[in-house]
């Protein structure tokens, strides 16, 4: 083998160098340092992983390269960027934080079957029937109502967009979450159905009107506020289901079907 054929295979077998610059302090290792560390290493990348061991240190090396964030990551001596634009580089998909999203609701719905079909399960029940129906919609209720909890004003805040009531009466957004929790958590052990039924029918009710309105009648765009106010789930479809459920849950009920 000529020397020309010698070095084309050993450049083409040598493995690609990428130079890492990320903090890692004693009370702070980036977490995005650590995920395009890991990037790099999954796609046969040789590492020099540098550290920046202090916040003077990081601001020296933003200010040296004329960059706002670490970790930065250099491949054939061209800097690439952060941990999106590596990802980007490496043809990776690269997550939208402003764009709309299902998954949350779709997590509380498939948590809630789950936790249906195992409460049936322990309590000898077949897996599958009318009762895991009315426990799928009441555990999805107080999952809601949870998501709800975690920022109750933030939540009113964003029901005020669209709800009927709440834009007459505010603090009806405050109270929303917890009506709904105590009337899943009734209606799970249907204990009080003379409170859980009336409470579901009314704010089901409510809940039902205004996103028809706003959303097929209005063509308004907005987020909904089923998951909370920190969500990018659009309003439709998915709130409507959510109160229809309530509805549907309670008018079961009233009719005594088992």
């Amino acid at each position: 083998m000529n020397d020309i054929a010698k070095d084309a295979t050993m450049t083409s077998t040598a493995p690609k160098s990428a130079n890492l610059h990320r903090m890692v302090m004693p009370g702070h290792t980036c977490p995005y340092g650590v995920k395009a560390r890991w990037l790099l290493k999954r796609h046969g990348y040789r590492i020099e992983d540098h550290w920046l061991t202090t916040r003077a240190e990081t601001d020296a090396f933003k200010a040296q390269h004329d960059v706002k964030t670490t970790p930065q990551i250099f491949i054939d001596g061209q800097r690439i960027g952060g941990h999106d634009d590596l990802r980007r580089y490496l043809g990776l998909k690269v997550k939208d934080a402003r764009a709309t999203s299902y998954v949350p609701v779709l997590a509380v719905f498939a948590v809630a079957a789950l936790l249906a079909l195992a409460v049936n399960w322990l309590t000898f029940l077949p897996l599958l029937s009318f009762m895991t129906l009315e426990r799928f919609v009441a555990i999805a209720m107080m999952l809601l109502a949870v998501l709800k909890l975690q920022d109750v004003d933030r939540f009113a805040t964003m029901f005020l967009n669209y709800d009927l009531l709440a834009r007459r009466l505010p603090p009806y957004g405050l109270a929303y979450p917890f009506l709904e929790l105590g009337a899943g958590m009734l209606m799970l052990t249907r204990a009080l159905d003379w409170l859980s039924i009336p409470v579901a029918l009314f704010i089901g009710g409510i809940g039902t009107v205004s996103v028809f309105k706003a959303v097929y009648l209005e063509k308004r765009e907005l987020k909904c506020a089923c998951v909370g106010g920190n969500s990018n789930v659009p309003l439709g479809f998915v709130s409507l289901t959510e109160n229809v459920m309530m509805v549907a849950m309670a008018l079961w009920m009233l009719a005594g079907i088992h």
